[in-house]
């Protein structure tokens, strides 16, 4: 489908034979099934138990750089001591077990100390959107009754003028402010500054007794459609990543014929926020248990990027597609040495088959995507590698600890493989449910699945495909047409590197399909052209009636997902 071949013999075993192997007894993924709220729930047995056993793992890699930022560089000893200092500090002020602290900040040096600060103590970690504004802010606040708030001048901002609506805020850290920060404290005046970290005298973390079941995050969905809501995770959600991860990884070495490496410290470039669970659950957590060094950026750049990538070694990044095409297709890649470049991964959106190849031959790279959302705290299901390549429409099958299914728009039927219907999953990576929030959690959460709202469908050998949001949907005169079909067949043309298909309303039809796109810079396409391209490719009733151009990637929520509803001005 996207000219690539399979090398022969490849693949030298099946995914189920992998999965016998890897999880067999006193191996490292050996599975056990365990009770988790009712439901019996196959886990990985050698899973930490809980994220203080990951920031106590962290604490081994000593020397090791664990966060680059600009010119600031902060060791795995640095960052444990300064977690340890701010453990104690959020004690001492009243923060107990079960409690919120929220971090409203960019991606620095600081998020880290403050998350594994927070949730070392047992209180609950509530990462809030950065992008948000004041009142979205307060809304996080308010709604998750957070009692310590952690973030940056530019949050502290927004939210100042909105205290008075968070009634139970009573303290507040506020990190690189300029000048007097009016009702807060300066989080320098605890830890100092990222540089100063390794001064901080050596500490234990506080003693607090926490379960794998105890609740750990407070993440909040998307927000597309009315309020956002507060997906309350685990430690065991957490902790479930860092296995399902390596788990899919192995199994790639394993698909053709190439022992297990021995384990080795990599670096890799975080451009996704780390309040998004990819970043965080899918990224974070391994992380730090791997001693692997994380840069970021303050803000997203590609020649900057190409500058990282030549200086520091980057062997990963990634994060959304978005970010994958303008690494591939900006002019000034050809001036930097981007061989250490290994692996480029994303999720949460949908990405182009085009795309799969392209990384292939332009990075000498094996790119990598999944499947998960909020309420699976990430990783459900992981494509890699040749697996991804000679199934580049596919998000991969699940991890051995998760199960997925296809079931009909009323959710009483289980519908067969290669039929579309709604996509659920279950296994130890679902949350518990919605925070304070019963109602919306009895139509999302049943008997241990999750409704994700997302059309697949599922092969004969396990592989799910993404079809749709289902509200995404258009139903042109009682036919359904999958916007993802629709974009992926306009990204195949060499002009496109960002599309949307949206329903325009139509008086006999009830809707007809309409596009906008983004071209490559240098490129040219006309409306006709790019119509008769995705004619020669799908049914006449899926080509786009209108297609617009935008002379700007299309707009994305901070989790990297295009805001259709922000486009209808195009037509």
């Amino acid at each position: 489908m996207i000219g690539w071949t399979p090398p022969e013999g490849w693949p030298v075993v099946t995914r189920e034979y992998c999965r016998q192997v890897l999880t067999a007894p006193g191996e490292r993924f050996e599975m056990e099934t365990i009770d988790i709220r009712g439901v019996p729930t196959r886990v990985w047995k050698n899973a930490p138990p809980n994220l203080r056993a990951i920031t106590l793992l962290g604490r081994t890699h000593g020397d090791r750089v664990f966060t680059i930022y600009q010119d600031e560089r902060v060791t795995f000893d640095a960052w444990f001591r300064a977690v340890a200092t701010l453990a104690h500090e959020l004690q001492a002020r009243g923060v107990k077990k079960g409690d919120r602290v929220a971090i409203a900040m960019r991606n620095l040096p600081e998020w880290p100390v403050a998350f594994f600060a927070a949730i070392t103590i047992g209180a609950i970690c509530v990462p809030l959107n950065a992008w948000w504004t004041g009142d979205e802010l307060a809304f996080g606040l308010a709604n998750s009754g957070t009692k310590a708030l952690i973030c940056d001048e530019e949050r502290w901002e927004r939210v100042l003028p909105h205290r008075a609506s968070c009634p139970d805020l009573n303290t507040a850290f506020v990190c690189r402010g300029t000048e007097h920060l009016e009702g807060a404290i300066a989080l320098e005046d605890v830890i100092g500054t990222p540089p100063d970290y390794a001064e901080l005298p050596a500490r234990e973390l506080p003693e607090v007794e926490i379960g794998p079941e105890d609740d750990a995050t407070i993440f909040y969905t998307s927000g597309t459609t009315g309020k956002p809501k507060g997906a309350l995770g685990t430690h065991r959600n957490l902790c479930t990543n860092i296995f399902s991860s390596a788990f899919n990884a192995a199994c790639a070495f394993m698909r053709r014929g190439e022992p297990l490496p021995d384990p080795k410290q990599k670096v890799g470039l975080t451009v996704i926020p780390l309040f998004h669970v990819t970043a965080c659950s899918a990224g974070l957590m391994g992380n730090v248990a791997a001693g692997n060094t994380m840069i970021f950026m303050h803000k997203w750049d590609p020649v900057e990027a190409f500058q990282i990538i030549e200086r520091e070694k980057v062997n990963s990044t990634g994060g959304v597609p978005t970010i994958a095409w303008q690494l591939i297709e900006h002019p000034e890649r050809k001036n930097y040495d981007l061989s250490s470049i290994e692996a480029i991964g994303y999720g949460g959106a949908p990405s182009a088959p085009e795309l799969v190849r392209k990384i292939r031959e332009e990075f000498g790279a094996l790119p990598s995507n999944g499947w998960g959302m909020t309420e699976t705290m990430a990783t459900v299901t992981g494509h890699s590698s040749e697996d991804y390549l000679n199934r580049p429409d596919s998000c991969g099958p699940p991890v051995a600890v998760a199960d997925i299914k296809i079931m009909s728009e009323d959710g009483t039927r289980e519908l067969t493989n290669g039929e579309i219907g709604e996509l659920w999953a279950r296994g130890p990576m679902v949350v518990k449910g919605y925070w304070n929030n019963p109602e919306a959690t009895a139509e999302t959460f049943i008997n241990g699945w999750v409704r994700t709202g997302d059309l697949a469908r599922i092969d004969e050998e396990g592989f799910c495909y993404i079809a749709d949001r289902a509200k995404d949907m258009i139903i042109r005169g009682g036919e359904n047409i999958y916007s993802s079909e629709v974009e992926n067949a306009l990204y195949d043309h060499p002009a496109v590197t960002d599309a949307a298909l949206v329903g325009l309303p139509h008086k006999q039809l009830g809707e007809e399909p309409a596009a906008v796109v983004h071209l490559a810079p240098g490129t040219t396409a006309t409306e006709g052209e790019l119509q008769a391209w995705v004619g020669a490719r799908l049914a006449r009733f899926k080509v786009p009636v209108r297609i617009a151009f935008s002379k700007d990637t299309l707009p994305r929520n901070a989790n990297g997902k295009i805001l259709k509803k922000d486009l209808a001005g195009f037509f």
